[in-house]
């Protein structure tokens, strides 16, 4: 299996990109506008969050939720080599471009190392393992080689091929029956949908609009998640241990119990005890 970087955020090693680099409106998930390169009001000098554990309560659950893929550490420490933009100013404009972008490919490696694992078919393992090597290859280098990186191609083939492993196992859980049952497909828009209690095998949900959808006791084993909105979804004694693509964001955005069963790689969101 290719060697990929830390794909967890490790806050102590960045030079709180997530909080500088992006911005955010006012909302149910922030107290406060915050235009994009500039720093959050919360930002200690140094690089800390000064209410780090009161994010929900102060009005910033959207911090809370936000999952970078290890893209902070990646910039701050490799690519730009340990200095801030603070320490270099004139680094600022680039680093912040720079960490979108390397957002964005973290993500894409997460994808296809769930991929690489999940699929039944040696070419399209084999095929996971050269796009993240060529994921890798731009990572490793300097702030020009992620600016020139063709992203939007790159995503392209990472789509087709995580579409293409989805398709084999969710077949073998009997998608084909779930295709068009009670609204289940891609984009669906399941906002606040009582799907408790149900076996939901194989299920293509990609996209689809969860919000506040109540999943508790489901079984998702091999439903496709792949940029489902889950905000608020209840997953109280749900089985997503063997659904496909649920990132940590997604899983942070939902609540839970000390009964749902998340992917290995998923840490229970601190605010489901």
């Amino acid at each position: 299996m290719t060697t990929t970087p830390n794909l967890r955020p490790d806050c102590g090693n960045c030079f709180a990109l997530c909080c500088t680099a992006l911005g955010f409106s006012r909302s149910a998930d922030f107290a406060i506008d915050k235009p994009a390169a500039a720093a959050c009001p919360n930002m200690a000098d140094d690089f800390s969050c000064t209410i780090h554990h009161r994010l929900r309560p102060r009005g910033f659950a959207g911090c809370s939720v936000f999952d970078c893929f290890g893209a902070g550490q990646v910039v701050s420490q490799q690519i730009f080599g340990g200095t801030s933009w603070l320490e270099d100013p004139s680094c600022r404009r680039s680093m912040f471009s720079v960490f979108k972008i390397v957002r964005r490919l973290h993500e894409m490696l997460w994808y296809l190392r769930e991929a690489e694992e999940r699929s039944y078919d040696p070419e399209l393992a084999s095929a996971a393992r050269e796009l993240s090597r060529a994921i890798l290859a731009i990572t490793g280098g300097g702030p020009a080689d992620v600016v020139d990186a063709d992203v939007e191609r790159l995503h392209g083939e990472v789509r087709e091929l995580l579409l293409e492993v989805s398709d084999e196992v969710r077949l073998s859980y009997g998608a084909e029956g779930l295709a068009s049952d009670g609204g289940l497909r891609p984009g669906a828009d399941l906002a606040g949908t009582n799907l408790a209690g149900q076996q939901l095998c194989g299920a293509d949900l990609r996209g689809a609009l969860l919000i506040g959808a109540d999943l508790e006791g489901s079984d998702l084993t091999a439903v496709n998640l792949l940029g489902a909105d889950l905000r608020g979804a209840r997953l109280a004694g749900a089985d997503l241990s063997g659904c496909l693509y649920l990132t940590q964001a997604q899983a942070n955005s939902a609540t839970g119990s000390h009964s749902t069963r998340l992917p290995e790689r998923l840490e229970r969101p601190p605010h489901w005890q």
